[in-house]
Order: C-alpha cells, then sequence, then structure tokens
C-alpha cells in the first residue's frame, strides 16, 4: 500500500465545511463519508477528515483547541502558478473563508493565507525554485 497522509479537524458544521473545502478544491470520497464526517481527497495520497467535534472526540485523548483564537497548525498547499494561488483563495473566500492578512511574496515562493469557519488555517502557495537564493 502507497503511503497517504490523512489530516483530521474537528468542525462545527460538517456540511458547511464540505462545501468549503470543495471549493478549495477537493472532492468527497463518500465511501469514508457519513453525517458525522467527510473524507475529502486532495490528490491521491493526501485526504482531509473534517469530523464533527463529537466524533473528533471520540479518537482525541485531549480536550478540542479553539482554533478560532489559538492556532493549532499550518496546513500548506502547493499549486502550479500564482494564478492557481489567487483562484484557489477566491473560491474560498466566496465559500465564507477569511483571509487572515495579505499576500507574502518572499521572491520564489509566493503565499496566501485562508482559514475555515473553524479557524483553521491553509496557506496556499506557489514556489518557483529557480528563483531559490543560492546563498
Amino acid at each position: 500500500m502507497a503511503k497517504q497522509i490523512f489530516i483530521n479537524l474537528a468542525v462545527k458544521d460538517v456540511q458547511k465545511s464540505m462545501d468549503f473545502y470543495t471549493a478549495l478544491g477537493f472532492t468527497n470520497n463518500p465511501q469514508f463519508s457519513d453525517d458525522a464526517g467527510k473524507c475529502m481527497v486532495w490528490c491521491e495520497n493526501i485526504f482531509l477528515m473534517i469530523l464533527s467535534h463529537e466524533k473528533f472526540s471520540s479518537f482525541a485523548t485531549k480536550p478540542i483547541a479553539d482554533t478560532k483564537s489559538s492556532l493549532a497548525g499550518l496546513f500548506s498547499l502547493s499549486m502550479d502558478s500564482l494564478e492557481e494561488v489567487n483562484s484557489v483563495v477566491e473560491n474560498g473566500l466566496k465559500a465564507g473563508g477569511t483571509e487572515p492578512h495579505e499576500i507574502r511574496d518572499y521572491g520564489f515562493m509566493q503565499q496566501r493565507s485562508i482559514e475555515d469557519f473553524d479557524g483553521h488555517t491553509w496557506e496556499i502557495f506557489y514556489m518557483d525554485l529557480s528563483k531559490m537564493p543560492t546563498e
């Protein structure tokens, strides 16, 4: 079996979150989804599990963090162009996400951030390795 990554996030409204992540470009895998959780596919080996607080708690050993007021992690998604970065973030904003700060330009990498309804932060970026500093 190929190595895979599953990111699990606690969300207050599973359907609203599924709509948001669909707008970002994820697709739903109904085989691993129910009313309390949705499996959202980014690519062949990367999956996002958006789980109700009740379902998430059944797997957790600590209280669920309030990600609206505290940062619990940063999740990053690479794109093939700056135009694609802008498109993904704009789609997420139209679906109700918020952009906590302006685009960041590091010369070789441009990055925009978007937060979902629960405050989970995603960094959407494009990196041009030909512009990577050599020092």
